[in-house]
């Protein structure tokens, strides 16, 4: 609803109370309305389910359509992200944000610290999908309560001009909530407690929920070993439970990315049930690494499979694990893709092993003689050494190509001494291009980082104390720090503002009108950075 018409709705809903609210200011209600137009994280869900799949239509028509996101582990991260997205530019289209279970992990636990093995309180997820939505809707109060303040100036002014022109812009304001792409882990349970924490994100506004195919009490990290999958039917289950709980809360465009591990997980817990040979039992088992035996030599305990006739003994592990083939990763990959799409999944993760656009092109290109919209979000992984395995994928292509590599050392090429030559540079060129290129011939919708900020935040506070408690002092803080903010426009600078200092002295001029006693007067220090 545009701004004016705000206010004349509630001119008419005071006016008809008969004097009783006439110490309410319908332009104030107006200005708090559009301040707060996300009510519940429902609302949330269901407005950012429709933006994913508007923007899944448009990479399917157009791959130059992709969408990017970087991995947040608290509300203030998120809003200074997409703070900075608007601010260079100009919009949030096709820019999301990821919430990773590693980073629920390692930052947000009770218990402290913890590994990415589902060992963290459940509730801590919906709990920071909350936090981040709450610190998104204040950014929007807080830019919205600048443009009231503009258009009170303007009006002030007599600028009639200026004034339509901030009207405009608040009727046609782009919010700074986005598109959060949730990691449920592998559920944190069974079927039922996978649907119960699902139902829990989606209250708190989740619109695309991200579940894997390992074994919950068992999960590992994707770029760790020990990893240990689940047959099909299991995790079809699961993806039943996420659908279930979006269509219950009336999140009919809620999206569920099937996240497959078996790339690098080598090991199942379970045999699969299988009624018939072929089916999708069967073909889960067939993969397992097994030994033909002499019924009479079976020892008591042993799991045995019949094949053709024949009797074979899966090789089973102190762990009571059962190991998979060796080389048979990809094809698992592929089943595993293709059955997640058959059974209701929206979005294919493939976790890899490395940032290689040929190995999961040939994958994608399996599962879309299937499907042939089948479509990935990928992790592109502080896990990898970026660096260096561009670099030798660089080194490799020069030797196809038969071309002189005796001044590299392909096992040192992370090396500075190597910073400035031509395979580095052309290395780099391929990061810069990787999520293009691979978003045109690798099926990869979404990409995202999934722990950029635990990094950034590590990376800025080691330069930060070595500046202040160094020799630099104070200089090291305003140098590194403060100058810069100030300089390349960083909102965060008047801290006050950003904390919603100047949305508390609106409401105080709401409520008590002269007898506010506001915080932004003359004496703020926050005027020094006006």
């Amino acid at each position: 609803m545009p701004y004016q018409d705000h206010i004349i709705e509630m001119s008419q809903l005071i006016k008809n109370k008969n004097g009783a609210w006439d110490g309410i200011d319908p332009e104030a209600v107006a200005r708090m309305r559009l301040q707060n137009r996300f009510k519940t994280g429902l609302e949330i869900a269901r407005y950012t389910a429709d933006i994913m799949r508007k923007d899944m239509a448009a990479y399917d028509a157009d791959p130059a359509n992709y969408t990017q996101s970087l991995g947040c582990w608290h509300g203030f991260i998120a809003q200074q992200k997409m703070i900075a997205i608007k601010k260079h530019f100009g919009t949030t289209k096709g820019r999301y944000i990821y919430l990773s279970g590693w980073m629920v992990a390692a930052l947000r636990s009770e218990f402290g610290p913890l590994p990415d093995q589902s060992m963290h309180e459940k509730t801590s997820v919906p709990e920071l999908i909350e936090e981040i939505y709450t610190f998104l809707r204040q950014a929007d109060a807080r830019e919205l309560g600048l443009l009231f303040r503009d258009l009170d100036a303007a009006r002030k002014a007599g600028d009639s001009k200026k004034e339509q022109e901030l009207q405009d812009k608040i009727d046609n304001y782009e919010t700074h909530v986005v598109p959060m792409i949730c990691d449920i882990d592998a559920g944190f349970g069974n079927a039922e407690a996978t649907y119960l924490l699902a139902k829990k994100m989606i209250e708190a506004g989740a619109c695309c929920i991200q579940i894997e195919n390992q074994v919950s009490d068992e999960k590992q990290c994707g770029h760790q070993d020990g990893k240990v999958t689940v047959p099909h039917e299991d995790f079809i289950q699961k993806l039943r439970a996420v659908r279930y709980a979006f269509l219950e809360l009336g999140v009919d465009n809620g999206v569920i990315v099937a996240r497959t591990d078996s790339l690098g997980a080598g090991l199942t817990k379970q045999i699969a049930y299988s009624k018939e040979p072929g089916d999708l039992g069967d073909k889960y088992n067939s993969f397992l690494d097994v030994e033909e035996i002499d019924p009479a030599t079976a020892k008591n305990g042993d799991v045995v499979i019949n094949r053709n006739g024949k009797l074979f003994r899966p090789k089973r592990l102190p762990s009571n694990l059962f190991q998979f083939r060796a080389g048979t990763g990809e094809d698992r990959c592929v089943l595993d893709c293709i059955t997640a799409l058959q059974n209701g999944a929206d979005l294919l993760w493939i976790e890899t092993e490395k940032p290689h656009i040929g190995q999961i092109a040939g994958m994608v290109d399996r599962i879309r003689e299937v499907f042939p919209n089948a479509k990935l979000a990928y992790n592109n992984s502080p896990s990898f050494n970026w660096t260096l395995n561009f670099r030798q994928q660089v080194f490799d292509d020069y030797v196809k190509a038969g071309k002189d590599v005796s001044a590299y050392d392909r096992d040192k090429l992370m090396s500075v001494d190597y910073d400035a030559t031509e395979l580095a540079i052309e290395a780099d060129n391929r990061i810069r291009t990787f999520q293009k290129d691979a978003a045109a011939r690798a099926g990869i919708f979404h990409h995202l980082i999934t722990l950029p900020t635990y990094h950034t935040a590590a990376l800025s506070t080691d330069n930060l104390a070595k500046e202040y408690f160094g020799a630099a002092g104070m200089l090291g803080y305003v140098a590194g720090v403060q100058r810069k903010e100030i300089r390349e426009g960083i909102a965060c600078v008047k801290h006050q503002n950003m904390s919603g200092s100047d949305i508390g002295d609106d409401h105080k001029e709401y409520f008590a009108g002269e007898a506010a006693l506001k915080a932004g007067g003359v004496h703020n220090t926050m005027n020094q950075f006006a």
